[in-house]
């Protein structure tokens, strides 16, 4: 498999999306699974004006997709998207959030969605 290179102005706009930590730790929890908004407000501690302008940018740059079931939309990273291999090996540099997802549903804070 060959390694996608990206040009310098493409790494830079990506960087300077996940510059944000916000943008980043919404990146690291829908790197590790669906997470709507009210979920994101939770996990973040911010409101739902302030979670959906991030998702908005993320989701401009491609880098988030959303998947509408009922009424929730939920967003996971898009990793099809050519920088996943970098914004992956960034996030890996971080604790996975996996922790506060569990605690969201041992908290019944999590949309369950059939």
């Amino acid at each position: 498999m060959e390694k996608v290179r990206m040009g310098v102005d493409a790494v830079a706009s990506i960087l300077k999306l996940l510059g944000d930590k916000n943008r980043l730790s919404i990146m690291r929890y829908v790197t590790n699974d669906e997470c709507c908004v009210c979920e994101l407000v939770e996990l973040l501690n911010m409101s739902q004006p302030a979670i959906s302008q991030h998702l908005r940018k993320l989701k401009d740059a491609k880098l988030v997709l959303e998947n509408r079931k009922g009424h929730w939309v939920f967003y996971k990273a898009n990793k099809e998207h050519e920088s996943f291999e970098m914004i992956a090996s960034i996030i890996d540099q971080l604790p996975d959030g996996k922790e506060e997802l569990e605690e969201l549903s041992n908290n019944n804070l999590r949309i369950i969605c059939d």
